[in-house]
């Protein structure tokens, strides 16, 4: 059970502890800088914060000491690119081969120490094998020609933000691009397939709904002890799989809407997942200025609304896809908001407890 939260922020990434029975912030690390996505290696302690500096790039920072000092550690570099080539996505933007974000960041298998994987805007997926010390770009991934078609789901470009390494087979590893679809390796990124069948894109033309390139997916996770089941969150809806992700079956009764960005699912039980709703497209906030969490515990055949300690008058925070984290025990959630505010319950979403109030907005939270 973890008693430690990383909650990364556009002005800095929050270290939040339990001291008797309150969540506090404990630290805070680089302030007023913004952090898009932290992450603790469960392997061996170590903790990373990737930074956005704006005019100034992206830097990665890793720290051996649980955030008492961090070191500067190399980012991932793309190559440049053959003289004369250009790439244009389907508006005519020319992709460019540079680091504009890092967007996940997860650790390789136990059996694999070292390794990291890394995910990025414009949708490049890049590996180290040296705990960061130096990165190299997947290049059957980014070399295939169905890249192109990948175009950007609420932001410039695609970008690669889910990946999800196989407890049971460290080789395996299976990614979300948004929009590119969702996309498995069986040989550690030697080579690749397309997956996904059955995922619906509304906002497709007649008969490329069911493209599975064409997929805006949200977030992608997978159950550790049932590493077969994955549970998606999709512009258009919610999905779950059994077979791997080769195929999904589309949720349609999520209450108090199937929109949304995180997902939750609980490390031992596949049939247990969690979402934040809202409203789509245009409005992104949640449904009726009320705060709210959504549980299956029967593999999605029905619903809890959970609101318990959750503001339910004139509230409008949103989550985004890394603001939902769940800790190794299943019991423990955590979620964050756009307007700063961030909640932890205990008893798997029945209570809440609002640790915070005025944060900066909350780009990712997640379980140290």
């Amino acid at each position: 059970m973890s008693d430690t939260l990383l909650v990364s922020t556009r002005k800095g990434l929050f270290t939040v502890r339990k001291s008797k029975d309150r969540w506090t912030i404990a630290a805070t690390s680089f302030l007023g800088d913004n952090v898009s996505l932290a992450m603790a290696d469960p392997r061996d302690g170590a903790w990373y914060a990737a930074l956005d500096h704006g005019h100034f790039g992206v830097k990665l920072q890793r720290s051996e000491d649980q955030g008492q000092t961090w070191e500067e550690i190399a980012v991932p570099a793309y190559p440049e690119p053959p003289e004369g080539h250009e790439e244009k996505d389907w508006m005519g933007r020319v992709i460019p081969w540079k680091l504009i974000r890092i967007w996940a960041l997860e650790p390789g298998g136990a059996d694999q120490p070292g390794f990291l994987w890394c995910g990025t805007l414009p949708g490049g997926l890049f590996f180290s094998k040296d705990r960061g010390a130096s990165w190299e770009l997947c290049r059957s991934l980014w070399e295939d020609e169905r890249r192109i078609k990948w175009s950007g789901g609420g932001a410039d470009y695609a970008g690669l933000h889910s990946i999800c390494v196989n407890p049971r087979d460290s080789n395996t590893v299976t990614i979300a691009v948004s929009t590119g679809g969702v996309w498995r390796t069986k040989d550690l990124g030697a080579s690749w397939e397309l997956v996904g069948k059955g995922l619906r894109a509304e906002y497709m033309p007649p008969g490329q709904a069911f493209e599975p390139l064409h997929q805006d997916v949200h977030r992608l996770v997978q159950c550790p002890a049932a590493p077969d089941r994955f549970w998606i969150q999709h512009h258009n809806g919610v999905f779950k799989s059994s077979d791997g992700a080769t195929t999904f079956e589309e949720v349609t009764n999520v209450k108090p809407a199937v929109f949304g960005f995180g997902v939750a699912v609980h490390p031992k039980d596949p049939d247990t997942a969690w979402f934040i709703p809202a409203r789509k497209d245009e409005f992104r906030i949640p449904v009726d200025g009320k705060v709210v969490a959504a549980r299956t515990r029967d593999g999605a055949k029905s619903f809890e609304v959970l609101r318990k300690g959750l503001p339910q008058d004139h509230a409008y925070d949103l989550t985004l896809r890394h603001a939902l984290a769940i800790d190794e025990t299943g019991d423990r959630l955590a979620f964050g908001s756009t307007t700063g505010f961030l909640w932890v319950t205990e008893d798997g979403g029945d209570t809440w407890q609002t640790v915070a109030e005025h944060l900066p907005p909350v780009y990712a939270v997640r379980f140290a």
